[in-house]
């Protein structure tokens, strides 16, 4: 466990930290890993690229390239409070990032509100998707989701002096206890780490989470999902946990995707990633498959050929 813990420290330390400037005063934070075929990690409003940490440290070892872009207003990316916080306005920043970093024909894994990004990423630019991965997130059509109203209740125009870095870490560890299946990663280091991005800046990011839940989209998503010509897989956890994806989002998404399917991961809530990293890991691996990538260095290995130089 010591060794484990000291590679994901590693990995962070490591890291390459990039704000992306997709607009004047629009500044996405990045954190890349490890080179080679890329894999984009978008998180959702808390965690940043410390949420995936378990995940990108695995998946660089095995040489891909991981990109962890956090949205605008979501961890330690700017917080303007008259920005369109749109989902689509959010998928089309996520792709001038990704061109500015070079990153093209990657797999992409989100979680929660991410997703909402990621499915209108795979249509909006089909030139740099190649298979999306999505943890518990639904195909919400607008960024006024019950869970982004459940967050501002924190965050009321009364209350808003009176909130501070302590009680914003006080209400996500909430959440993410209340989200969970098994509870034993909410330590106070995660805690912490999760709501990092915020708490430097707690005013700006109640500002421009009550400027999400009011934004508007310039289509539905669901008219356009059928336009997704890449395979799409959904990890669900089995633990009850109110802010996660309904059945019928589920439905839809069966019935206008081509390439679809879903897979259960029972004991764990909406941050799989957290509870069983290793559910994610192997979700990932066939994903790569279907979607024709250089399989992972860890298969050659089991296969007992030689490595491939990474795409």
């Amino acid at each position: 466990m010591l060794v484990a813990a000291f590679a994901l420290v590693l990995s962070l330390d490591t890291a390459v930290v990039r704000d992306v400037e997709v607009a004047p005063g629009e500044l996405l934070r990045t954190t890349s890993i490890g080179s080679g075929q890329p894999i984009v990690f978008i998180p959702g409003i808390f965690g940043g690229a410390f949420g995936y940490r378990k995940i990108t440290a695995a998946m660089s070892d095995l040489g891909y390239r991981c990109i962890v872009v956090e949205p605008l207003g979501y961890g330690s990316s700017a917080h303007p409070s008259d920005a369109n916080y749109s989902f689509a306005a959010q998928a089309d920043r996520i792709g001038q990032a990704l061109d500015s970093l070079g990153a093209s024909g990657a797999l992409v894994v989100a979680q929660s509100g991410g997703a909402a990004m990621a499915y209108r990423l795979v249509y909006r630019r089909p030139d740099l998707v190649r298979g999306l991965l999505s943890i518990d997130g639904g195909p919400a059509e607008s960024a006024g989701t019950p869970g982004l109203r459940h967050a501002l209740r924190f965050g009321g125009f009364l209350t808003k002096l009176f909130v501070g870095p302590g009680t914003l870490r006080k209400k996500v560890r909430h959440d993410l206890i209340e989200n969970s299946g098994d509870t034993s990663w909410v330590t106070d280091d995660a805690v912490t780490a999760y709501t990092a991005g915020q708490a430097t800046d707690v005013d700006g990011s109640i500002d421009g989470l009550r400027r999400m839940s009011k934004s508007r989209e310039p289509e539905s998503l669901r008219e356009r999902l059928h336009e997704s010509a890449v395979p799409i897989r959904l990890l669900i956890g089995m633990a009850p946990h109110p802010s996660g994806i309904k059945p019928d989002e589920v439905e839809l998404l069966r019935a206008q995707l081509s390439d679809f399917e879903v897979d259960s991961v029972a004991g764990s809530g909406q941050y799989i990633h957290e509870e069983q990293p290793e559910a994610v890991i192997a979700a990932l691996d066939r994903l790569a498959v279907v979607a024709g990538i250089t399989p992972t260095v860890a298969a050659h290995q089991a296969e007992g050929t030689s490595q491939p130089t990474p795409p």
